[in-house]
């Protein structure tokens, strides 16, 4: 933990909230076609998932390294808008009723992405590891209840 101080990080925070943004308005409006409403066959992989969200989101909002840079536009800083803006076309693709597996995908993969590519600019490799085993949780969750 050398180089790491536990300090809020407002960014990582305004990340969370901005993914969340859409499943906040899912929570209180029905899209057409719902199939995320569907009951899940993964509940175990589900409840690593919640633990592991858990743990993603405070090792991005209150762990900070030392070495990192001030917020700036970088590759990965692109990157992660990209993805953000990717997983808003998904959800408003999907509220248009379109669900397909480059739907799904796109409402599975991109967030965790763009919490991946911010985590690695930020140089919080802590924060890495929950995204990672969130990251694999989430795509396990999408693809075998809505893919195959």
């Amino acid at each position: 933990m050398k180089g790491y101080k536990l300090r809020f990080e407002i960014w990582g925070l305004l990340l969370f909230l901005a993914i969340m943004m859409p499943n906040f308005i899912w929570f209180a409006v029905p899209a057409p076609n719902d199939i995320l409403r569907a009951d899940t066959v993964t509940g175990g992989v589900d409840a690593i998932a919640s633990v592991s969200q858990v743990l993603m989101v405070a090792a991005l909002c209150v762990i900070a390294n030392e070495k990192k840079d001030a917020i700036r536009i970088t590759p990965l800083i692109a990157a992660v808008l990209i993805c953000c803006l990717l997983y808003f076309a998904s959800w408003i693709a999907y509220y248009a009723g379109i669900v397909n597996v480059a739907v799904i995908l796109g409402l599975t993969l991109f967030p965790c992405l763009a919490f991946m590519f911010f985590a690695i600019d930020r140089k919080n490799m802590i924060a890495v590891i929950p995204i990672s085993v969130f990251s694999i949780c989430h795509l396990i969750y999408g693809v075998v209840n809505f893919i195959i």
